[in-house]
């Protein structure tokens, strides 16, 4: 029976009477499915499981348990799963959740290709999508969605300072290593255009699979091209192998520098600060900066044994957010969450007076940082040295550049 057909059944006044029913009903009956079950989409058992995976899932239950358990009078349920890398079963997974499950949003959501898809998925459901691992500037560029937020990094944001200081530092020819996927090459697009905008020169390129257990094609010929600088824009356990090959041909003794904007604290402790020192790179996080972040990191400690990556943590801030948002909102549908996502400010452990713009991006303050020297590091997980604090103004793509079809310009 159609809608209209239901009405005239229904007759008049009882539709009437209907509707002013649930115009009066109280705010905890606009929560759908009396439960606000949220998704966590990640790497559980691959390549980026560290930086990322169980992890995430924790810092998403450490969100549901410190909001209270509930939102509006309902339940919080958060549920996982390990999309193994592949995006048929990502894509399935979050369809599935969508269309049978009654999850209202996804988060963390590792691999940039899983990630677009789902930016749609959420984007056709009327559901929220809450990026914390992706980097592809897309999710808030040419395919930016208004259910979508990207919360932690982009590829532009860790891409463009270390660039710049580099090759203000004279390191004028470069090389790519790629992964060869979405993530990769939108990563590689930044920096070969960031480099040439500063003044300098790229000497080449290649890509490599996903998964390599060894990276010897790839570095060798960018050891050959005689590149200053080598950039891997890769992440996980490619990059790591990258790093510690790189060390084992001499490239790093040889003069030449390797970039690794996409590197977190999980990569710096497989490597061990021996082959990881002195790498610079930009985080979103780190646990180490002040009271909030290591009150939140050594509660997280305790049940992972680890210490947060800024992935983690953000999955933590970014759902928090959004629960905020429905409280405020009176409601779970996500639209109208959605914009109170965009009005509320972002303060917590993750992000002072961060902002969420109209594209969908959460811009906040960035920092660059160096690995220490294993000498520098007075405890377990003490790994970094903070060069800078980046504006988040300056960290991220200007909105005047923004490919994103929600911009007024």
């Amino acid at each position: 029976m159609t809608s209209n057909a239901f009405r005239k059944w229904l007759g008049a006044g009882t539709a009437l009477a209907l509707t002013a029913l649930f115009a009066a009903a109280p705010a905890s009956a606009q929560v759908s499915d009396d439960q606000v079950k949220i998704g966590v989409l990640t790497d559980m058992s691959g390549q980026w499981s560290d930086m990322n995976g169980p992890g995430s899932l924790v810092a998403a239950q450490m969100a549901a348990e410190d909001f209270g358990g509930k939102v509006l009078g309902k339940p919080i349920v958060i549920v996982g799963a390990d999309h193994q890398q592949k995006a048929d079963v990502g894509v399935g997974i979050a369809r599935r959740w969508l269309e049978n499950e009654q999850v209202d949003a996804i988060s963390d959501v590792t691999n940039s290709a899983i990630a677009l898809a789902v930016q749609q998925l959420t984007k056709d459901a009327n559901r929220v999508a809450l990026f914390s691992s992706p980097g592809t500037t897309d999710l808030t560029g040419k395919q930016c969605s208004p259910t979508g937020f990207q919360w932690v990094y982009d590829n532009y944001s860790n891409t463009v300072a270390p660039v710049n200081a580099l090759v203000k530092q004279g390191k004028k020819s470069w090389y790519f290593v790629t992964a060869d996927f979405a993530f990769g090459t939108s990563l590689e697009k930044i920096g070969m255009d960031q480099v040439k905008a500063d003044g300098g020169t790229v000497a080449g390129s290649t890509r490599n699979p996903f998964n390599s257990a060894d990276m010897s094609p790839y570095l060798l010929p960018a050891q050959a091209s005689k590149a200053q600088a080598i950039f891997l824009a890769n992440a996980g356990k490619d990059l790591t192998t990258a790093i510690k090959q790189a060390n084992e041909f001499g490239i790093v003794a040889g003069g030449q520098a390797l970039v690794a904007p996409v590197m977190f604290i999980s990569d710096v402790h497989a490597l061990g600060l021996q082959t990881a020192q002195g790498t610079s790179f930009v985080e979103g996080f780190y646990w180490d900066q002040n009271d909030e972040t290591r009150a939140f990191a050594q509660r997280f400690f305790e049940r992972r044994k680890a210490m947060p990556t800024a992935l983690q943590a953000g999955v933590y801030s970014s759902i928090t957010h959004y629960l905020k948002a429905i409280q405020a909102a009176g409601t779970d549908e996500a639209k109208a969450v959605s914009a109170k996502m965009r009005e509320l400010p972002v303060n917590d452990f993750f992000a002072k007076n961060g902002k969420v713009r109209e594209d969908g991006r959460m811009v906040h303050d960035m920092l660059l940082v160096e690995v220490k020297k294993p000498s520098e590091s007075k405890r377990p997980w003490d790994y970094y040295k903070v060069l800078a604090t980046i504006p988040g103004d300056e960290a991220f793509l200007p909105l005047s550049k923004s490919e994103c079809s929600l911009v007024k310009k």
